[in-house]
């Protein structure tokens, strides 16, 4: 079975933005920073199952309560 490493790289980065945009999601949700989460998360996705963790920790996390003044 041949493996393209073409559509192999192409898998990675749908999957590093994808990662990407439901950290930022999930990081206004539930941190202070999204920005740095969502980078965090485009990173981790290099690892999958490093990625997978992520996104079950943020999952669980309290939400964050901020004050609209």
């Amino acid at each position: 079975m041949n493996i393209n490493a073409t559509l192999f790289g192409q898998v990675i980065v749908v999957f590093a933005l994808l990662m990407a945009a439901l950290g930022y999601y999930l990081g206004k949700r539930k941190t202070q920073s999204p920005n740095l989460t969502a980078v965090v998360a485009f990173f981790s996705a290099l690892v999958p199952p490093l990625a997978i963790i992520l996104l079950i920790v943020l999952v669980l996390k309290n939400d964050v309560h901020t004050s609209k003044t």
